[in-house]
């Protein structure tokens, strides 16, 4: 396992050497003569100002706000590499920014800033809120990701969201609709085991509490143990994280105390985004557990749990983080086509229901295939990130968010032909030479 990683380490250095990054910026206007010159610049373009400074929204109409965003980040919490800073978390966002463009149709600009404080990220949010439709947080550190998010939907009247967060919760949501259909049990009344409290697992927690999960039956454990009201660090925990105190205040009815194992007898489901493993969950911990168990082992690149142990001690449904094994839990499920909607509706915010109604509709596209084996689309199967714009931006629409109105059938059709415009735009670069071949010989 080791020497398949570092194989793709050395092919990722070398191919980001020969390319010298990932995304540029291209016109997508005619540019044919001097005068075209007069549409686009001088002295055309003055008049486009004149409009958008009489009615600011119209520069949704007038400009690529409409579908822009910034992929703004700290480099504070870079997945699986940690405080990495500004510079060494370009790679990441450039990444993100391919795959919004290839699986979604957005322009995403990477934004890596040197910020000190939380209110720095906040403050850079607000300035660059006129150059885009929407702003996703990337790869910044707990608990100062959700004081950020927090303040900038609360600010802003575009589309913000933290991907750690929202885009994860999302696909654990849609993972686990299906996971419990595949077993025959209500989420609703099931007992569901975090392991981490970070991020991701916070704001999935939460999630499934706004879809229907009673509060009582999530109980979450971070590296001191399981969360419950009467834990020594709650007052310190209310002061310096609030989000994680709450979750604390309302979950775990029993009042389980312990670790892992403790945390463990009796569930229905847990999910892993803790630490890499193997060996974080034990396989006689997975054996106390309800039968026809579900495990989310979603730590990166070494689950927290191997697969094959799970489901040697009795899980029916097992899911990791890594795209080798079966049924792939990763927010790159969610965000483009989030976004796709959000951007389209122009909306003015992102809620939690769009969050499920994203995740409901990414789980109903598995329809007849779902299997133990099969929870999840795959990124492969574009046409979902269509379906999951429509009921978005849907969403959106009925909450009272949204600028432009939607049908589900507009906005699926519209989806559609930007993300396939998207892709077609790069296959055929790439056929006709303007993207080089330039990997051929390292993989």
């Amino acid at each position: 396992m080791g020497e398949e990683l570092n194989k793709w380490f050395k092919v990722a250095i070398e191919a980001s050497r020969r390319y010298g990054g990932k995304i540029m910026v291209l016109p997508k206007v005619p540019v044919r003569n001097l005068q075209d010159f007069s549409i686009w610049y001088t002295p055309g373009v003055a008049a486009v100002s004149k409009e958008i400074n009489a009615d600011v929204d119209k520069s949704f109409d007038y400009t690529w706000r409409w579908n822009a965003i910034a992929i703004l980040t700290d480099g504070s919490r870079v997945l699986g590499l940690g405080n990495v800073g500004p510079e060494a978390a370009m790679p990441v966002m450039e990444g993100k920014a391919l795959l919004f463009k290839y699986l979604g149709g957005v322009d995403a600009v990477p934004l890596p800033v040197r910020a000190k404080t939380q209110d720095d990220i906040v403050n850079i949010g607000k300035a660059i809120e006129p150059a885009f439709g929407g702003i996703n947080l990337e790869d910044t550190e707990s608990p100062k990701c959700f004081y950020v998010l927090e303040k900038l939907r609360e600010e802003l009247k575009i589309a913000v969201w933290h991907d750690d967060q929202q885009g994860t919760a999302g696909a654990i949501l849609a993972g686990l609709i299906n996971a419990f259909k595949v077993v025959g049990k209500r989420i609703e009344d099931s007992t569901i085991v975090f392991i981490g409290a970070g991020a991701s697992n916070i704001a999935a927690a939460r999630i499934l509490i706004k879809y229907g999960v009673k509060p009582g039956n999530v109980i979450l454990v971070d590296s001191k143990g399981i969360l419950h009201p009467e834990r020594e660090d709650m007052d310190k925990l209310m002061l310096t994280n609030p989000w994680k105190y709450d979750l604390a205040i309302k979950t775990n009815a029993e009042r389980r105390k312990g670790g892992i194992k403790e945390a463990l007898v009796g569930a229905d489901a847990v999910v892993a985004a803790s630490v890499q493993g193997p060996g974080v969950i034990k396989k006689e911990w997975v054996k106390s557990m309800n039968k026809d168990s579900i495990v989310f082992a979603l730590a990166n690149p070494i689950p927290e749990i191997w697969p094959w142990e799970a489901k040697e001690a009795g899980a029916k449904v097992v899911a990791t983080g890594r795209s080798d094994f079966p049924n792939q839990v990763n927010n790159s499920l969610v965000f483009p086509g989030v976004f796709r909607g959000a951007l389209d509706a122009r909306v003015r915010t992102i809620t939690d229901e769009m969050i499920i109604a994203a995740a409901q509709e990414i789980a109903n596209f598995v329809g007849d295939k779902l299997s133990a084996d099969k929870i999840l689309p795959t990124m492969e199967e574009w046409d979902f990130y269509s379906r999951v714009a429509a009921a978005v931006a849907v969403k959106a629409v009925e909450q009272g968010i949204a600028r432009k109105s939607l049908s589900w059938k507009e906005e699926y059709e519209r989806a559609k032909e930007i993300i396939a415009a998207s892709r077609l735009i790069i296959e055929t670069l790439f056929g006709k030479g303007l993207i080089k071949d330039l990997l051929s010989d390292l993989t």
